[in-house]
């Protein structure tokens, strides 16, 4: 009976081995005709027409065509892989695609080792993208980052490689890919950038055009050589790593001097181009590459407002020579709304394409001492009335083992003074006194609210603007001013979309964070709207001024700047030169024209605004010898503005001719006349009153 059993259980233990067998085998069979199916489908099917020739634009505030957003006019001479030096191949292969002679289009020993290492990463640190992906990809797709893309991406490479050789897939993508400024494909970037065919290039200037098709911007020996140069490096070391060179050749090659051709000038005109590049840059960090832009078809909405971008490069070439290297720089934005509404970045974009908007390299000189005024107007240390005096100082800090002696420009000091009248002519003592009477930090620590991020030390000297910090972060901070103590992160890309109109990317609701008080901001507005009055250091410029403006000047031995702000827009303007050099007296008077020719071109359709007063806010007629309330016998009245709370309450003692006349006055005045200041009074002071 046991054998019996033991014979009945090994059959039927047979019986369940055959039919996992036949499951198996059935399963293989159907996957093997699925698959023969799915490749014969792919080898009947014909690939689609590439659409590479619809260019992307950028649009303006008001939606109107701008520019295309191509780096310039498209350059494409087609080669065969025999036309291309070797090194250039072996450069790309080893770069872009190591298995690129053994994969049948998409590498998934690559995807593997991909996920593995993004896993242990927890981050995306590794792409498997093969090199005839990135050829679909910019033959027949968007970049868009959906599953859908990626498996039409996987369908085309696949019949790429069953329609066509290794060989004429790599001449396809050597012939297609984008280097950047406008040339695609190998031939005309060994053009643009050495101006030689592709099969005379040496090894170290193939590794350099390798290197940029992974980032055409970033990797520009025009644009940045330090980043095309390390990545160069990267390239050579992976033409090491996969046999074609030595470390040897490696090595002299990254030490070879590269002779990159200077950029020839366009024929066609260029409109906004540092904004273009700029908002190329901006795309980018929105995941959207410049792969994705030259695959065409992008459409950008942006800030700009087509009659303040020809305004600022009118002004600016207006008033800086086309001859010599004296360079200058504006950026505008709505204090509003955050919208950069002009931006001009150097005074030729053909010869040099440095945006020196965003370079925080240059010291700001007296366009600074508005924070420090702003941070003690906020802790109550100072008003519109308080005095310091005018005269050679020392300053004792760090605990006393360290002294600081500023000095006023030309030697010109002013004795005892009062605020508005040290904002309008610039003094520095008066500024110093003031940072050291509620600390550097203070100051800091206001500046970082109002959105400037470049580095600073708590010294005196930063009252003097001594730390470098970029036109763009002094306009976002005086649009804080204008905005009523609101700020507003500047922006530039509103909306992007396809060429299908699918929207891509579109800008959050604007927001606006109160970092300053709106009484504490309209002081410090009206107190630096004396600089663009008789004896302010912008009075040069105010005839040319036919509306309520703010601002400040600033000059070092080499740089000249002008901050200023309207309700409307809030501009910063830097002259100087890119290496250091001293700008002479006459230079250093270019920046407030340029300033005041663009405020009034660029609102010449907006009729002139008064800042508006917020609550809190009260005038009060003083005497400016003493900083008290005026009496009747005091020769100069002014109306002054102070927060609620913080104008004088003494009436003057200076000017009062007998006990008599003084007993008069306390009689027919009260102890604290407080007028608010309207609208009126603001326009007539503005005129002159």
């Amino acid at each position: 009976m046991q054998r019996l059993s033991g014979k009945k259980t090994e059959k039927k233990r047979k019986r369940g081995w055959r039919l996992w067998l036949k499951i198996i085998g059935g399963s293989i069979a159907l996957l093997l005709g699925a698959c023969g199916i799915l490749l014969g489908y792919l080898y009947m099917t014909d690939l689609p027409v590439s659409d590479m020739q619809k260019p992307s634009f950028i649009y303006d505030s008001q939606g109107a065509e701008l520019t295309s957003l191509t780096s310039g006019q498209k350059q494409q001479h087609p080669v065969t892989l025999t036309d291309i030096a070797p090194d250039v191949i072996h450069a790309t292969i080893a770069t872009e695609d190591r298995q690129f002679y053994r994969h049948v289009g998409i590498d998934f020993k690559g995807i593997a080792r991909a996920m593995l290492v993004n896993i242990e990463s927890m981050s995306k640190k590794q792409g498997a993208s093969t090199l005839t992906q990135q050829l679909a990809r910019n033959l027949y797709l968007n970049h868009d980052r959906t599953w859908a893309r990626k498996v039409k991406e996987a369908q085309y490479a696949l019949q790429l490689e069953m329609k066509y050789s290794k060989d004429d897939i790599l001449e396809q993508y050597l012939n297609q890919v984008y280097y950047g400024h406008g040339a695609y494909g190998i031939e005309a970037a060994a053009q643009l950038y050495f101006g030689k065919k592709a099969r005379d290039l040496t090894l170290a200037e193939s590794a350099i055009l390798a290197g940029i098709p992974r980032g055409p911007s970033y990797y520009s020996p025009y644009f940045n050589m330090k980043n095309a140069k390390d990545r160069q490096k990267v390239v050579l070391q992976g033409m090491v790593e996969t046999g074609y060179i030595t470390q040897e050749q490696a090595q002299q090659a990254y030490n070879e001097t590269l002779a990159i051709r200077p950029r020839e000038e366009r024929s066609e005109l260029l409109v906004a181009p540092y904004f273009r590049d700029y908002v190329r840059q901006e795309l980018d960090s929105l995941g959207i590459s410049d792969q994705a832009i030259e695959a065409g078809g992008l459409r950008v909405y942006t800030t700009l407002d087509k009659r303040a971008q020809a305004a600022a490069e009118q002004a600016v070439a207006k008033y800086i020579p086309a001859e010599g290297d004296l360079q200058a720089a504006l950026i505008s934005i709505d204090p509003r709304n955050g919208y950069l509404k002009a931006m001009v970045g150097g005074k030729n974009y053909r010869l040099n394409q440095y945006n020196r908007v965003f370079a925080n390299t240059r010291q700001p000189g007296s366009s600074f001492k508005p924070l420090v005024y702003l941070a003690a107007l906020e802790k109550r240390a100072i008003t519109a009335a308080t005095h310091f005096i005018s005269q050679p100082t020392s300053f004792t800090y760090d605990n006393g083992r360290q002294q600081y002696k500023p000095s006023n420009y030309g030697g010109k000091y002013y004795g005892e003074i009062d605020l508005r009248r040290a904002i309008a002519v610039s003094d520095n003592i008066y500024a110093v006194s003031t940072i050291m009477q509620i600390g550097p930090e203070q100051v800091i620590s206001l500046a970082r609210r109002l959105g400037i991020d470049s580095d600073m030390k708590p010294l005196p000297s930063l009252a003097l603007g001594t730390f470098p910090v970029s036109p763009l972060e002094m306009a976002a901070a005086y649009g804080v001013f204008s905005n009523q103590g609101k700020r507003v992160i500047p922006r530039s890309v509103l909306k992007v979309t396809d060429s299908g109109g699918s929207v891509l990317y579109e800008a959050p609701p604007i927001q606006q964070e109160q970092v300053v008080n709106p009484a504490d901001a309209y002081v410090l507005t009206s107190l630096m709207e004396s600089v663009f009055e008789t004896g302010g250091t912008g009075s040069r410029v105010a005839t040319s001024m036919k509306r309520p403006v703010a601002g400040k000047t600033g000059t070092t031995d080499t740089d000249a700047w002008i901050v200023g702000y309207t309700p409307e827009l809030s501009t910063a303007v830097w002259v100087g030169y890119d290496k250091d050099r001293m700008i002479s007296v006459t230079e250093s008077h270019k920046a407030a024209p340029i300033f005041a020719e663009y405020t009034e071109q660029a609102l010449s359709n907006v009729p002139p605004k008064i800042f508006a007063v917020p609550d809190n806010v009260v005038s009060v007629y003083i005497d400016p010898d003493t900083g008290k309330l005026a009496g009747d016998n005091c020769p100069n009245k002014r109306l002054e503005t102070f927060v609620s709370g913080t104008e004088p309450t003494a009436w003057c003692d200076l000017h009062v001719q007998s006990p008599t006349d003084q007993r008069k006055d306390e009689e027919k005045r009260p102890t604290k006349e407080l007028e608010k200041r309207s609208w009126w009074q603001h326009l007539k002071r503005w005129w002159g009153d």
